[in-house]
């Protein structure tokens, strides 16, 4: 008997079960860390506000995820312009992270059939206030010919209320959860 056999004794086959392929498991890691990597590298700056995304939670459960994370505060550079420009820009900002996350999320973890995204805005006692939210499918379309960001948003599932072009506060009472 042999004992530094190369043939698992666990397979009744005979062939090595480590080597037929990642599993699940493995594959979901790698998904997961692509996912991160992305999210840190390619969002680290926005078009219209340079501030970071803060990703606040991440859960994955099978087919489905929960996504939250804070949104882009208005650039400092905007604080000179006339009005809102900058808060207006902060939440055009937010509505095509939304979008962009929501590109990477599906596309890094393909076994993901549904996602919740809730984006937060950090006001100025540190407290935060929904601003987005979304129960998204993978197969809604992104619709890039759709010019408007927010009727783009719109169509992929994403829920806000837009006001003279700024995000408002979504209200306790309009929320609604994750639907099979």
């Amino acid at each position: 008997m042999a004992f530094a056999s190369p043939i698992s004794p666990f397979d009744p086959d005979g062939q090595d079960w480590w080597s037929k392929g990642c599993s699940g498991l493995t594959q979901r890691f790698c998904g997961v860390g692509r996912f991160l990597r992305e999210f840190t590298t390619h969002l680290r700056f926005g078009r219209l506000s340079r501030s970071p995304l803060h990703l606040t939670r991440l859960l994955i459960d099978e087919d489905k995820a929960d996504c939250d994370w804070i949104a882009r505060q208005q650039d400092p550079w905007d604080a000179d312009l006339p009005g809102d420009i900058g808060r207006r820009h902060a939440s055009l900002q937010a509505l095509k992270d939304a979008i962009d996350v929501r590109s990477l999320l599906f596309a890094n973890l393909p076994d993901l059939r549904r996602a919740r995204f809730r984006v937060y805005r950090e006001l100025r006692d540190h407290s935060r206030e929904l601003i987005i939210e979304g129960n998204l499918r993978r197969d809604d379309d992104v619709y890039r010919s759709v010019h408007s960001l927010a009727m783009r948003a719109k169509l992929v599932g994403f829920r806000f209320d837009m006001e003279d072009g700024f995000l408002r506060r979504i209200c306790r009472d309009e929320q609604f959860g994750l639907g099979d």
